[in-house]
């Protein structure tokens, strides 16, 4: 475990934002598209962190336009530009699963 540990030690971003789950988050993630990179924002409520070291991600769950949008970052991903807090959550669970049966604005 260590050399493992070891070799990621180079990978791992320096800065890693502090945010928990149900903190609402706009995560800034870089597109590449035929040779153009572009930023693309990504609001959201944190509804799971998981993993550690570089295999550490947290998801993030949107309602646009009638659609459910839940997507899943790599923290130590050089794709992703920032992640900023924008309202601080109150949970008393690790994961957010219940807001999946919850419609619109009841969660």
């Amino acid at each position: 475990m260590e050399k493992i540990s070891f070799v990621e030690e180079g990978y791992l971003k320096k800065e890693v934002p502090k945010f928990n789950v149900g903190d609402t988050v706009k995560v800034r993630v870089k597109i590449v598209e035929e040779g153009k990179a572009r930023l693309q924002t990504f609001e959201g409520i944190v509804i799971r962190k998981r993993g550690k070291g570089l295999s550490e991600t947290f998801t993030v769950r949107r309602i646009s336009y009638g659609e459910v949008i839940e997507r899943t970052f790599p923290l130590n991903s050089p794709f992703l530009e920032k992640v900023e807090v924008v309202k601080p959550g109150k949970t008393r669970r690790a994961k957010l699963y219940y807001l999946r049966r919850k419609a619109g604005r009841e969660g």
